[in-house]
């Protein structure tokens, strides 16, 4: 069923006049209006690091039409008029984009020796800004957020009018990618190698468990971890699980499991995973460990208890708790609160020197949901064999998405890689590379000219799935590793093609490689039988680098 779009009510009964225009098309400002009798905006959002904001400071400061026009957009933004946005939003466009905006105008006033007006907001102007931003010497990325903040509040004031935009050339107003290639230097968290995964869901269920007890009274700390939790075995991001409402779980089909639905604000769209509500272990697509379920559900009745008592507007979360002390823009002691991102963060400090956690480096282990969700799409991305387009489901991304943003080369596949390369190297400082001719099956004496080398250019025979057929393939002991790697790749085909094409194209390969090479090898004295089962058995558990991959049969099949 498709959700039906919400129309938010405006109220218009006192109509505020913030300007209009001469019959000369200049923009005019009431002179009465500047300042306005109050000067602050007031942020009634918990968590977001401060409750108000000042435009008084920056009035009188030869911008006053600027600083007025961004007060009543900013005015009109937590009205809900122009852009659904949270106050989160507004608040950054106010500390973050607005700020230095308006510093850098009250240098450009001294430069130029007048008053700026909203007529004089075009691309020298936001060229200037930008170079103001490169010049405060901070990370690209910070520059480009601080830039987007400025942007979505003169973005507004042009589409209603107060600034004339130009929309394409070289002057156009906003330059089309003044920060290119930031995401190649912006170093992105990695996913919890396999020894972290396992310290820290260790720590985190433990620091957990005493949110079961009848008589607890639920901490932002017990409500960090138990969010850190659902977070792991989910892989959903920070914003939809912080605002998770008490009717989360949904009915499933299947009557172990249960549907944990979170509201995906900036697309307007729900995502599910499934949860095991029964105490069994299934590690598939996106079902998550039993306990999981046991943890919503208990978060969902602790929350119960102190919902009358919410502040408004947060009636319908779950993450609630009694304040053990005041703060600023939060409340009293005693007083009713919702988890932060600010609160969240300093639980997982707390979190991570309470267990020593540390890294390979030795440094304090780095926690984020964001880091979790990596680590959450990756190990599914394992368990599933590298099948991407349901990696993309459990994650709830598309598949272009998921491979660009998430998924990272694993630890088998760094130390596979490592591995090639020291042998490259060997092979490159003893003057033996190509001597030996060795291929991934075995050895070839004619790898240029053989029957199904491709003659051309001096290419090198890639038609690995001809080895057994070809005069020119060659095995002796020190290869059966090799070819009982090829071997097992190819029986573990059987399971992901249909049978008929199994038979067609990779049967045989398997009776080559027992009768004419394995059998026969044995009964000539070619090879020893123990050495033959002990290198079976070796490719079986730990195959050959080139045999690892998913995908290299399905392409050799594609090009032989």
């Amino acid at each position: 069923m498709t959700k039906r779009k919400v129309f938010i009510k405006t109220d218009l009964s006192i109509p505020r006049v913030e300007h209009f225009r001469s019959p000369s098309g200049i923009i005019v400002v009431p002179s009465g209006e500047i300042p306005p009798a109050n000067t602050v905006v007031t942020f009634s959002t918990i968590g977001i690091g401060t409750d108000r904001f000042d435009f008084r400071e920056w009035y009188g400061t030869r911008i006053d039409q600027v600083v007025y026009a961004c007060h009543m957009q900013i005015a009109r933004f937590l009205d809900d008029q122009d852009s659904e946005v949270t106050e989160a939003t507004v608040q950054t466009y106010c500390v973050r984009g607005l700020r230095t905006f308006f510093r850098y105008l009250t240098f450009l006033t001294v430069a130029t020796d007048r008053d700026l007006a909203l007529a004089d907001i075009n691309r020298q102007v936001i060229d200037g800004y930008l170079e103001f931003l490169r010049d405060a010497g901070t990370e690209t990325s910070t520059q480009k957020s601080t830039y987007n903040a400025l942007k979505a509040v003169l973005r507004a004031l042009c589409n209603r009018g107060l600034i004339h935009e130009i929309h394409a050339g070289d002057n156009a107003t906003f330059p089309r990618n003044p920060f290119p290639g930031v995401h190649n230097n912006h170093k992105t968290a990695r996913p919890l190698s396999k020894a972290d995964r396992t310290a820290f869901s260790r720590a985190v269920k433990e620091a957990v468990m005493p949110i079961f007890s009848n008589d607890i009274e639920p901490t932002s700390e017990l409500l960090a971890y138990a969010l850190l939790i659902i977070a792991l075995h989910t892989g959903r991001n920070t914003w939809p699980l912080l605002e998770m409402k008490p009717d989360c779980l949904r009915s499933h089909p299947k009557a172990d499991t249960l549907f944990l639905v979170l509201y995906k604000r900036r697309g307007h769209s729900t995502s599910k995973a499934a949860i095991k509500t029964e105490h069994q272990v299934v590690e598939s697509l996106p079902t998550v460990r039993p306990t999981v379920a046991a943890l919503v559900r208990r978060v969902i009745e602790l929350s119960d208890r102190l919902r009358n008592e919410a502040p408004e507007g947060f009636e319908d979360r779950v993450w609630l708790y009694r304040m053990r002390t005041g703060s600023r823009g939060v409340g009293h002691a005693g007083a009713v609160s919702v988890l932060t991102e600010e609160t969240l963060s300093r639980a997982v400090r707390l979190l991570v020197k309470r267990f020593n956690l540390l890294d390979a480096d030795g440094k304090p282990m780095r926690i984020n949901v964001s880091r979790l969700r990596k680590t959450f799409v990756n190990r599914i991305y394992e368990i599933l064999d590298g099948d991407v387009a349901s990696t993309a489901i459990a994650a709830g991304d598309t598949v272009n998405v998921t491979m660009a943003n998430y998924l990272q080369p694993g630890e088998d596949s760094q130390r596979n890689w490592k591995f090639m390369g020291s042998a490259l190297v060997q092979e490159l400082l003893t003057n033996t590379l190509g001597a030996t001719e060795r291929t991934p099956v075995g050895r070839c004496s004619d790898n240029k000219h053989g029957d199904y080398a491709p003659k051309k250019n001096g290419s090198v025979c890639m038609s690995f799935l001809n080895c057994l057929r070809c005069r020119n393939y060659v095995v002796t002991g020190d290869d059966l590793y090799r070819l009982f790697s090829f071997y097992w790749r190819v029986l573990r085909e059987r399971a992901r093609i249909a049978p008929e094409r199994w038979r067609r194209q990779f049967a045989h390969i398997v009776r080559l490689i027992e009768r004419d090479v394995v059998a026969i090898g044995l009964a000539r004295g070619v090879f020893v039988e123990s050495i033959v089962d002990r290198e079976r058995e070796r490719a079986r558990v730990d195959p050959h680098p080139f045999w690892r991959g998913d995908t290299i049969i399905a392409d050799l099949a594609g090009t032989s």
